[in-house]
């Protein structure tokens, strides 16, 4: 490494700079604001799924101490508007109204339908007993394919149908690609619901002052936020000001604009007071919107050897109760994704939205991304099963090699670089495939009662939200682009203004690495602001791993743009031309001139510029610059993941014995940071494949509101993991960046089930739906061996194994 290379701050592992803080609790979360004469908010919510108001008595609950107001949604009818969806995928889509507080009809338990206002949070909640409300109960609708029958119950009455969208996408002759196909096999998946849990539950203030607002919200998206409670309430956009303070974690649940906002912000309207709400963890199991749920009925074709002929893609998205801000449009990201990276004659994707009275479901960490990688990557290892191919060949077989990028794929997507066979060869290298695949037989031939299943996922994601054309063509109400400001004070320190919002992915840390290195300046004498519309009015905010590779070059291009400035007043001040000045190390100096006076550092030319005594004829005294990035095209990361489980056959436990990652995310910003995104999707992939499940009842009860049912798992349930990083760089941006926020969350899910798959194939099973409890992998293993599924333990010789099972094991084949 050179002692230029060892001087970037770019690729340099660096502590994040903002954790001392967050860590010891010593900043501001919107829990922790007190404002003088603030009253708190607490909301009552439906008990049943579906049902009309006939009556809300508010009267005994005002007469409580500490009371100060009480309302029901009929209060706010006529100005609490319609909770926006940004995203209508389909020229007919149905989109009904979605009031903040219902009205007249509630339609999944959880939905508010009246507020208490008290002097603190205890009186508010205890209130809420007070109120009275008649509901007329009408039929849940909770069975997404029952609720496309004709005879089925309906969500929205006025609508007269629960289906919301249909979008067909086709690539190819798709029935050219499937007549006559030596190879066809079909394939049903479920995709369960999943609670975004982030650390920090939703927590609101709003500050009336005159006919302005300040609110300050635990959200990804205060700029976005800002235009909706404008567009919902009315009031000018200029008058409202909207403060995201730091941020306990949000993985898509705050990109949102929920009802508590706007009514917080109505109440603080009404009262001419501050107002304060801040959710318990149950009431936001219920309330914040969900993820995933998707039912995929997928379809392949290929030939005798394993290449993919066609692919068939017909997915059930549950839409809840409302369209929220990018409720229809998350299962269609998947559109462009399902073919992932391998290459096909013909390709088919048809999504059917439909209503049902559960809570909303909007973007979860991967949004779309997850759902299409779990669809491809299950399918390629049943395609392995039926050629009796190591799934990992059956993959080679079909992949995007290196030396065809750039690659337009079937769906039309332009994939700018990638290699797949390196990132999977180092995998494989560090996972000693080999090794595990003998002791895997070994186990097999042996009967062993825990059998030893291997998984892989290899993947690419859609990210960096997006190119805003790309947007445009998708009917996506929002842009793309990021903006950024770079102010150079008097002293030659900096400060970088970005429109995008930080949740814990250490923002301050890696920008100020991107600036230190484009302006030559050390790291520390860069400070970084953001999440607050008054002192960065422009941006998109945080989500689809976009900061890096939107938000990140519109800072780097607006520092190229202060050199620029600068360079003009370097030349003045040196008595030399622009063209003959070189930019290194933080200094202007006059290329081929050594000795004083030849050079003049940045911290000098800002405070020449300061002082304004000797500029240039007509140059104005600033370096600060603005920038505005809308890239061209995605970015694509991808990577191999390898995942290695025991299966204990007599209980159905799973135990992940190793896990290898190895991702290709571009050029690397800090490492460290990287790391720790890595380790915390794989967490939430892990999750989702073994533990996580938002269950239903057929009332439409949510059966898991508290974190004793909701199955969250910790440090102790997750194994030690081993990453990797191959680098190959995007051409789409000048930092050849890709983005990494979601990657461990995309590739880890199917990774893991093929593994629990892979280890019970021998003996019929597959498929396990998720997550892959003990109990759901016994009761697959005995309806593979033909046996009425009981209880552990409970059956006729019970703890003496699965005899019958293993006795089989032959006929089920070596996989």
């Amino acid at each position: 490494m050179t002692a230029q290379q060892e001087e970037r701050e770019i690729g340099k592992a660096r502590r994040r700079s903002e954790d001392a803080r967050l860590i010891t609790g010593r900043t501001q979360w919107t829990d922790n604001i007190q404002l003088a004469g603030m009253l708190h908010v607490a909301f009552l919510r439906s008990p049943h799924a579906h049902a009309r108001i006939t009556r809300v008595d508010t009267s005994a609950a005002r007469g409580r101490p500490g009371v100060v107001a009480v309302f029901s949604g009929q209060d706010f009818a006529e100005e609490q508007g319609s909770l926006p969806c940004a995203w209508p995928v389909t020229e007919d889509i149905l989109i009904p109204d979605h009031p903040p507080m219902a009205v007249s009809e509630v339609r999944y338990a959880g939905e508010p339908v009246a507020c208490v206002v008290a002097r603190d949070r205890y009186a508010a909640m205890d209130a809420l007993e007070d109120i009275d409300v008649d509901y007329t109960p009408l039929p849940a609708v909770t069975d997404m394919e029952q609720a496309l029958r004709q005879s089925s119950d309906v969500v929205h009455e006025e609508l007269g149908t629960n289906q919301c969208y249909r979008m067909v996408v086709e690539s190819g002759d798709v029935d050219a690609a499937f007549r006559d196909a030596p190879v066809t096999i079909e394939r049903r998946f479920i995709q369960q619901r999943l609670i975004p849990t982030a650390m920090e539950p939703r927590a609101v203030v709003c500050r009336p002052d005159g006919d302005e607002f300040t609110m300050w919200s635990a959200t990804q998206v205060p700029h976005i936020l800002r235009l909706m409670l404008s567009a919902v309430t009315g009031v000018d956009e200029h008058r409202i000001r909207v403060i995201a303070p730091d941020v306990g974690g949000g993985f898509g649940s705050k990109l949102q604009v929920y009802g508590e906002e706007v009514l917080l912000l109505l109440l603080a309207r009404r009262l001419g007071r501050p107002v304060k709400w801040t959710e318990s963890r149950s009431e936001g199991n219920m309330t914040v919107h969900h993820g995933r749920d998707q039912i995929q009925r997928l379809t392949m074709a290929a030939e005798q050897d394993g290449k993919i002929r066609g692919f068939k893609v017909d997915l059930l998205s549950d839409m809840g109760a409302y369209l929220m801000l990018l409720t229809p449009g998350i299962a269609t990201l998947g559109a462009g994704m399902f073919n992932s990276i391998y290459k096909m004659d013909a390709y088919s994707f048809t999504c059917t939205g439909v209503f049902t009275t559960k809570m909303s479901t909007d973007a979860y960490r991967g949004a779309g991304r997850p759902e299409a990688t779990f669809g491809i990557e299950r399918m390629m290892d049943e395609l392995a099963a039926e050629l009796n191919l190591d799934p990992l060949e059956v993959r080679r077989r079909n992949w995007i090699r290196h030396e065809e990028f750039p690659f337009t794929t079937i769906t039309g997507m332009t994939y700018d670089s990638g290699n797949y066979e390196a990132a999977t060869d180092k995998a494989l290298a560090l996972f000693e495939y080999d090794k595990l695949r003998a002791e895997q037989n070994d186990r097999r031939d042996r009967r062993d009662t825990v059998q030893l299943g291997l998984g892989v996922s290899t993947f690419t994601e859609m990210c960096g939200l997006a190119p805003s054309r790309a947007l445009a063509q998708v009917r996506s109400a929002a842009g793309g682009w990021e903006h950024a400001t770079v102010r150079v004070l008097g002293t030659g320190k900096v400060e970088v203004v970005t429109g995008t919002s930080p949740h814990g992915q250490g923002h301050a840390t890696a920008w100020a690495q991107i600036t230190a290195d484009a302006l030559g300046v050390p790291f520390e004498h860069v400070k970084v602001l953001a999440g607050d519309t008054l002192i960065a009015p422009r941006g998109w905010d945080t989500y689809g791993s976009r900061s890096l590779t939107i938000g990140g070059i519109a800072i780097h291009n607006a520092c190229q743009k202060v050199v620029d400035k600068a360079r003009k007043v370097a030349a003045h001040m040196l008595e030399a031309a622009e063209a003959d000045l070189d930019y290194a190390g933080g200094s202007f100096s006059v290329r081929g001139v050594s000795g004083e006076g030849s050079s003049v550092s940045l911290a000098e030319v800002a405070g020449a510029t300061l002082a304004a005594h000797d500029l240039p004829d007509g140059l104005e005294p600033s370096l600060d610059s603005d920038a505005t990035f809308d890239p061209e095209n995605f970015s694509f990361p991808h990577g191999t993941h390898l995942c290695a489980v025991e299966v204990d056959t007599e209980t159905g436990f799973v135990k992940i014995r190793s896990y290898v990652a190895v991702d290709d995310i571009g050029s690397v910003v800090n490492p460290l940071i990287v790391e720790g995104q890595v380790h915390g999707g794989l967490a939430q992939g892990i999750a989702q494949a073994l533990y996580e499940e938002a269950v239903y009842d057929a009332d439409g009860n949510l059966t898991t509101s508290t974190m004793a049912d909701y199955t969250v798992p910790s440090a102790a349930d997750l194994p030690t993991f081993v990453t990797d990083r191959t680098e190959t760089p995007a051409t789409s941006n000048p930092l050849g960046v890709k983005g990494v926020g979601e990657a461990g969350t995309i590739a880890s899910t199917p990774a893991v089930v093929n593994a629990v798959v892979d280890a019970l194939r021998q003996f019929g099973v597959k498929d396990v739906q998720m997550p892959c409890t003990p109990e759901r992998v016994w009761r697959a293993l005995r309806e593979a061996a033909g046996e009425a599924p009981q209880r552990p333990g409970t059956e006729p010789g019970a703890g003496g194994g699965l005899g019958s099972v293993q006795g089989g094991a032959a006929e089920g084949g070596d996989r």
